[in-house]
């Protein structure tokens, strides 16, 4: 790989600052997730003949789902030891610290409150709201991209990108003989305490003991592209069946899929924490097999639910309950009456009547 064959990425973190409020491209990017779901949803909701007006509310909850949630996995998967003696730095959430896999299970939370207070099929909702989730994915990870985090170990593909702000994984040059592409990189603490970074290309020698960035796998542009292609996938299958689509079969497919390329990519990244380095599966691949499994369930049990093979919203339900196997007749044509009943009937309606009536009437009305 030539020196011009690498990526040089320096991007700037922050997109501005305005007084004491600082805009980072990680928080816009985070809420544009949001922003172009309401879109998505409300197109979805539309075309089933939802009301529209549920996407406003759904939204906040999956918008807390998914702050608390990944910022509790965050703590709890990958930080417990920093915070258990500390836990007001808990609440600090613009120091950085969230976890997908925390965001995953608040959302799956977040959508079973809201399906529960508001008389919606919990799947049906969860099917749709994956196609969110998918977007919200792509952009998150172009966040991490311009934060330089979460990064790809050191390749020699023509694609590489060298990260030099990512100053957790900077090597000290031990030879002088260095991976072409590398960057020199010198911190220097500024008297307001920020720590600036300069970087400049090394040739084939360097001196020993040097901080080098080298090139590695952009890690967070696979699992972005991934996100849409899962993104179209989707989106595909529920626009051919719509409201037909098979109870928990787009939510399932998410998961299995997701969690799959998570499992894999996982293999191209640098460890994300210390107690990483001697397992034999990172963190982010132990979360992701149980997540696999679910999906696959859910797949393996989408749309088998006879009283309930679509799932349902408010709109929507009396529309899609299931239709008996054979047609029946009416059920004015359809009494089965004893000959008892029949007399009660001539009686006066002042005296009781007796007798059952058998009505073979569709009790979905």
């Amino acid at each position: 790989m030539s020196l011009l064959s690498a990526i040089l990425w320096t991007a700037n973190p922050i997109l501005a600052e305005i007084g004491p409020l600082t805009l980072r491209w990680y928080g816009l990017l985070f809420m544009s997730g949001f922003v172009v779901g309401t879109f998505i949803l409300g197109h979805v909701y539309k075309s089933e003949k939802v009301s529209p007006r549920w996407v406003d509310v759904i939204t906040i909850y999956v918008l807390l789902g998914t702050v608390l949630g990944a910022r509790l996995g965050h703590v709890f998967f990958y930080d417990w030891a920093s915070y258990k003696d500390q836990p007001w730095e808990i609440l600090k959430i613009w120091h950085g610290g969230l976890a997908s896999h925390g965001a995953t299970i608040g959302i799956i939370f977040a959508v079973w409150l809201f399906s529960r207070n508001n008389k919606f099929d919990w799947l049906w909702t969860l099917d749709r709201i994956v196609l969110v989730v998918a977007v919200g994915g792509a952009l998150i990870r172009i966040g991490n991209l311009m934060n330089s985090e979460i990064v790809g170990r050191p390749t020699d593909v023509p694609w590489a990108f060298v990260f030099p702000r990512d100053v957790e994984h900077l090597q000290e040059a031990t030879t002088s003989l260095v991976p072409a592409g590398s960057v020199a990189v010198q911190r220097t603490r500024e008297s307001d305490g920020q720590v600036r970074f300069d970087s400049q290309p090394v040739g084939a020698t360097i001196v020993p003991g040097t901080e080098i960035a080298v090139p590695r796998h952009p890690t967070q542009i696979y699992e972005s592209l991934f996100c849409v292609v899962l993104f179209v996938l989707l989106y595909g299958m529920w626009n051919r069946t719509k409201e037909r689509t098979p109870r928990g079969q787009l939510f399932g497919l998410f998961v299995v899929l997701l969690f799959s390329f998570r499992f894999l990519v996982e293999f191209l990244k640098e460890d994300q924490v210390a107690f990483e380095q001697n397992m034999s599966l990172n963190m982010g691949q132990w979360l992701s097999v149980p997540l696999i499994f679910v999906g696959l369930w859910v797949v393996w049990r989408a749309g088998k639910d006879p009283q309930n093979p679509y799932g349902y919203a408010p709109a929507t339900w009396k529309k899609l309950r299931p239709q008996p196997l054979l047609p029946l007749a009416p059920a004015s044509r359809c009494c089965i009456i004893p000959s008892r009943a029949r007399n009660d009937m001539k009686k006066p309606r002042s005296q009781p009547r007796a007798g059952l009536f058998l009505s073979l009437s569709n009790p979905g009305g």
